[in-house]
Parts: C-alpha cells; structure tokens; sequence
C-alpha cells in the first residue's frame, strides 16, 4: 500500500522559500500545498511552483498538513501563524526574528518550532546530541566570520548585489543584528544566558581558546552562555562548549578531543533549507519541537542607535538599517526598549545620542500592533519570579 504524501504548505517566497521548494520537489514522501505571497502572483512567473501561489491564508490551511515559514518578517508571520495554529496544523519555521519578537505569543497555541537549518535551529540538534552524549553544555557559540557595526550604505549595496541578497540583510548580517537574534533566540530556546549586553564575541578561530574563556564564564554565572565567535576563518557553522564526568577523560583524550575540562562538539555546516527536512519529518514521527522561544523569554534583542537621531526623523526600518542595530539585552534589565525587528516606520520623539538603547519613550510608531503583543510579552517577564541573573 503506498504511504499517503504528506502536503506542505509554504508562507514566503524569498531565497529560502525558492530553494525550498526547488527541493521538496525531490522529496517522494511530500507534496507543495499552497505557497502564501503578498506580491501579485501574476508578476511571480519565475517562482519555481507558480501554480501553488495564493495570498489566502485560509487557501494554504485548507491545503497543508505542515506549514514551513520562512516569510522573516516578523509581523506578517504573527498575522498568519495564529490561523494555522488554530487550524490544529503544526508550523515549522525558519524565522528566528519572528520568535525573538512576538513568537513567544504562539508557543502555547499549537506546535511551533524553528527548523533545524539556520544557527538557533543547529544549535538546538547539536545541543541534543551533547546531551546524549553525556555533556554538560555550558555555551552555545555561533561563528561570525566578519563584523562592522556601522557599516556604509556604498559598502552594503555593493556586497547586496554580489552576493544577491537584499540591501537590509546584507546589512543585518554585517552590523551584528542577525547574529545577535540569533543568540537570543538560542538563549531563550535552551534556558541560556548571556555574559554582557551585546555579547562578548570572542575574536578567534580557535575553539579551545574560546572554550577556555566562555566555559569559565558560565559556571561562574550558574547558567549556560549563548555567544558567538569573530575570526574570516571560521566555516558556516556553530559549535557547543561542555564538560564530561572527570572518569571520561582519558577515553575523550584518545578520540581527540584534548585533554579538557573544557571540550568542544562542532556543527561545520549550517544548510538552512536542506536541514529544515530533518525537523519536518522530526514533527510527523514523533510531534516533538526542536526550538521556541519559551513563553516567558528572558533575552531580548534591543534597538541602538548607531547615529544622533533628532527629534521628527524618520526611522523607516529596524533591522538591516542605517541607523539602528540590534543587540541582546535581559529583558528585565531593560523594560520598555524596542525590540530591533519592530523598530520600523517610527518618528523619532526626543533626541538619542549614538549607542543608545531606544525605548517605546523615545518614538511614536505608525502601526503599534507587534508592539502591544511585545509588551504583553514584556509584562509576563517582568511579573515572572525567576530572579535576573548578574553579569559574571
């Protein structure tokens, strides 16, 4: 008897959504349900399943077992989740800017978990597979091979167009905003914290160098670190930091893992897309969720100013800007700052110096929405009992 397929639906239909479904195509076992736009399909001749276009959502529920979403925005993903989740159907995302900001909101809604494939997603699996191991994992570290916080719009546009990615991701990608979500999401997702605002970002490729000084750090904290490494040699990938019992260390030293205390497992390759297949069949097999951001997150990703912002200008975009960046933050250190990826379409109210974190104070926003669903966020944190854990 043949196995029924199982229908995917898709909402996005960026790079990640193309090459998705380019490669779900290859894939026996599944079938394209609907893919959901806001552009015109009739101008969308070159997506590769122009046939499954729609701008329904409730077209992409009434045709999906699974939904894949990979829109990156934000809002647009907390308008369409809820009726996906509420149509019983799980949503496997690859959008950790929506988790780190309104995600929270959905976690008890229905099965919601990032795919294995972007940073957060590979060191969720690669944090399983310490654990089976028998580590006790005291950072989740990501590797950034460069780093420009303020970097110019000439710089930008060039590496845009040659690397054939838009304007404000290339720039996300190079002040540090993406890597910061990244972190936080990591944090959030696996009950981690972080050693400073903005992170340390440990400037090397060596993996014992940075083990010796975030490992450290965290059993001085009590908690595991979610942080990042800096060096252009660095691969595509994420590595965990970790102990063994002291009666492993002659067999760890034999398969050449050094001689400790401190050891390292490495993910060279993170395949986004390609990967997320591993956390699809993951959710038929078993219903089990690989990575949320908690419904009560304790890290969040705040907007700096990387500029003077005087008092009537426009701020058309938060994350991937010119004149904002993202940085991790403890949420209750910080109450009332503006998570980067709603700091859009807002006028600026009072002036703000250079590196300063901007509160819902300090601007006026032209659609509010994402950010009442932040502050209810927000509030639940800030009514938790779980106390602020100091900087180590």
């Amino acid at each position: 008897m043949l196995r029924e397929k199982k229908r995917i639906g898709v909402i996005g239909t960026g790079f990640v959504s193309t090459n998705f479904v380019n490669e779900l195509g290859r894939r026996s076992e599944y079938e394209l349900g609907r893919v959901l736009t806001r552009r015109d399909p009739a101008h969308m001749m070159d997506f590769p399943r122009h046939d499954a276009l729609t701008t329904s959502v409730q077209e992409v529920v009434d045709n999906a077992d699974l939904v894949f979403e990979c829109s990156g925005d934000p809002e647009h993903a907390a308008r369409v989740v809820g009726p996906v989740l509420d149509a019983g159907i799980p949503v496997v995302t690859m959008n950790a800017e929506f988790h780190v900001t309104l995600g929270s909101a959905f976690v008890e809604r229905g099965l919601l978990t990032e795919g294995e494939g972007d940073q957060p997603g590979c060191l969720a699996a690669l944090g399983e597979q310490a654990y089976d191991v028998g580590m006790n994992v005291l950072a989740y570290v990501n590797m950034k091979a460069f780093l420009n916080r303020n970097p110019s719009r000439e710089d930008m546009t060039f590496w845009a167009n040659k690397q054939k990615f838009s304007l404000p991701m290339v720039t996300a990608f190079t002040d540090g905003t993406k890597v910061q979500i990244e972190q936080c999401f990591a944090a959030n997702g696996m009950g981690a914290d972080i050693a400073q605002e903005d992170l340390l970002g440990v400037e090397t490729a060596d993996m014992a160098e940075a083990a010796a000084v975030l490992g450290p750090r965290a059993q001085a904290l009590g908690r595991p670190l979610s942080d990042y490494v800096l060096d252009r040699s660095v691969p595509h990938g994420v590595f965990v930091v970790g102990t063994f019992a002291d009666d492993q260390r002659v067999g760890l030293e034999n398969y050449k893992m050094g001689k400790g205390p401190y050891y390292t497992l490495l993910a060279a390759q993170c395949l986004v897309h390609l990967d997320a297949f591993k956390t699809i069949r993951r959710v038929f097999e078993s219903g089990s969720i690989l990575l949320n951001n908690s419904s009560v997150p304790r890290i969040g990703v705040a907007t700096v100013a990387k500029r003077e912002l005087s008092p009537g200008e426009h701020v058309e975009r938060g994350c991937g800007s010119f004149d904002v960046r993202g940085i991790c933050v403890r949420i209750a250190e910080r109450p009332g700052h503006i998570p980067i990826c709603l700091a859009n379409d807002m006028r600026i109210r009072r002036k703000v110096e250079p590196g300063q974190v901007l509160t819902v104070d300090d601007v006026e926003f032209a659609d509010s929405s994402g950010v009442e669903i932040w502050q209810s966020i927000e509030q639940r944190v800030l009514n938790a009992s779980e106390p602020v854990y100091a900087s180590a």
